[in-house]
């Protein structure tokens, strides 16, 4: 379904955010790309949402080249605007209709879709987010997890293939997090192409995913199962998504490496 050759991506010609990604995600997978503050993650979202386009090398989707001058087509840009929906980081910058029917209803009227189907869509995922007690509510009065679901609620109702998270997870509490986790894993069952950009080893454990992590460089260094990639601790501290402590019992000096989202590993004595 997606295919990256070789992109490339520097902010004002010459600070360089993306070197060199090849990468391909099939229809209908759950798949994660994970690295450090700064790895280019968001930069990579953005890349496959068409919001930014490449300094160099191809993105194509379902066959087709994704280049601004391709979305400049009215027609193709609304055959991809249709199949590709994107949630932000933050929603505040997602959300700016006067209530949350209104948001909900927004992109399908943007698509020349009738207003009462328009209506039935929103009605359906307010009652698969559990939001249809907001319906009349304005945006600027929700929790930061009410807004994150009424976000997802205003993509869900385009009806993509393909559903973009960039760091969904950021700022929810607890529930709100497991919430979402079902939502994204029933949407996958649904024959969704899920892509989350993360640092959240967590939600990658939970959502078994395949993974792409990116180094400190901007590039690729590794792909493979959640399951793979998140054992390899070398790897993972390479990748700056954990690190090594040091401290002292008595005489005895002890290492262990740590993440604050998946596991706290202690590494054997040896001898010290």
């Amino acid at each position: 379904m997606i295919e990256l050759n070789d992109i490339h991506y520097e902010y004002f010609g010459k600070i360089p955010a993306l070197s060199g990604i090849n990468l391909s995600i099939g229809e209908g997978e759950r798949f994660a790309i994970i690295g450090s503050n700064g790895s280019g993650k968001s930069t990579l979202i953005q890349v496959l949402n068409g919001l930014i386009f490449p300094t160099r090398g191809t993105y194509r989707f379902r066959g087709r080249d994704i280049a601004e001058k391709d979305l400049r087509e009215a027609a193709f840009l609304r055959y991809f605007r249709e199949r590709v929906g994107y949630v932000f980081q933050e929603s505040d910058v997602q959300l700016f209709c006067p209530t949350v029917l209104d948001e909900l209803m927004y992109g399908p009227l943007q698509m020349a879709i009738p207003e009462q189907e328009a209506r039935e869509r929103a009605a359906g995922v307010m009652r698969l987010l559990e939001i249809e007690k907001l319906s009349d509510r304005p945006t600027f009065m929700l929790s930061g997890g009410e807004k994150k679901r009424v976000a997802l609620g205003s993509v869900l109702t385009m009806n993509p293939e393909v559903l973009l998270f960039d760091e969904p997870t950021n700022g929810l509490d607890p529930r709100t997090q497991a919430f979402l986790v079902e939502i994204i894993l029933a949407l996958n069952e649904a024959g969704k192409t899920v892509i989350i950009a993360t640092h959240d080893l967590t939600l990658v454990d939970d959502l078994g995913m395949r993974v792409a992590l990116l180094s400190e460089s901007h590039s690729v260094e590794a792909v493979g199962h959640s399951g793979e990639i998140l054992h390899d601790h070398d790897l993972l501290l390479r990748a700056n998504l954990i690190h090594e402590h040091r401290h002292y019992h008595g005489p005895q000096e002890h290492r262990h490496r740590h993440s604050h989202y998946l596991f706290h590993h202690h590494e054997p004595d040896k001898g010290k």
